[in-house]
């Protein structure tokens, strides 16, 4: 499995992903820089966190017109794995790759913190290493993680299965009260129809490393490469 992270101005997560690919997981993987193209050798493309093109605009709204992500569309038209990763998550739904939007935080300041994620079912290729409802702990780190869609898209996402992940109690209760950023129905990761593209706010890399004291998102790389 071969693995591609993009790099655009202002990304700061990029070497965090290489180091759960390359070097926790010995998996070949390419940095690719925002202006290229040819991204046909690769099987997965990652788009990292950070604050590409310094989050003018809007987040994820300069980023989606850099000249990989018309062969990023292209990739995932082939059948191949797109996931975006907070600000990546951002930029995927301002390409149009997967639907609503992420807006301000309920609270309207920037979050940096660890919180509980529950895994609503593992039929996902993305998921199929964790259990169904199974609690996960990841770190946040984003000013504009509220996710947003309409009711039909909602009622789509719910009914098709894309929810993957979901902010949730120690527990895995799902109210307001554990939703950090306000995102409706307490949404943290979402797939697309097809399946073969992830958003997601929280960040499954920084949390793939012993060293760090826990690897709870260390088994999504995995299946990939499973």
């Amino acid at each position: 499995m071969k693995f591609g992270v993009v790099i655009f101005p202002g990304s700061n997560c990029d070497r965090d992903v290489s180091m759960v690919t390359r070097g926790i997981l010995g998996q070949p993987t390419r940095m690719v820089w925002h202006q290229d193209t040819d991204i046909d050798d690769l099987d997965v493309i990652i788009l990292p966190g950070g604050f590409s093109y310094g989050d003018y605009l809007r987040c994820g709204a300069v980023a989606r017109f850099s000249p990989v992500m018309r062969s990023i569309v292209q990739h995932v038209a082939a059948g191949k794995y797109v996931l975006g990763i907070c600000n990546g998550f951002q930029i995927l739904t301002e390409a149009g790759l997967l639907p609503g939007a992420l807006i301000r935080n309920r609270d309207l300041h920037f979050i940096c913190d660890q919180v509980y994620v529950r895994v609503e079912h593992n039929q996902s290729l993305w998921t199929k290493h964790y259990q169904p409802h199974q609690v996960i702990c990841l770190p946040i780190a984003h000013g504009e993680g509220n996710y947003y869609a309409d009711e039909d898209t909602l009622k789509k996402l719910e009914d098709n299965g894309q929810i993957l992940f979901r902010y949730c109690s120690e527990n895995g209760d799902i109210s307001p009260q554990y939703n950090p950023n306000g995102s409706c129905h307490n949404i943290a990761g979402i797939i697309n129809e097809r399946g073969n593209v992830l958003g997601m706010m929280p960040h499954p890399e920084r949390a793939s490393d012993v060293l760090l004291g826990f690897t709870d998102g260390k088994a999504l790389f995995e299946a990939l490469i499973s």
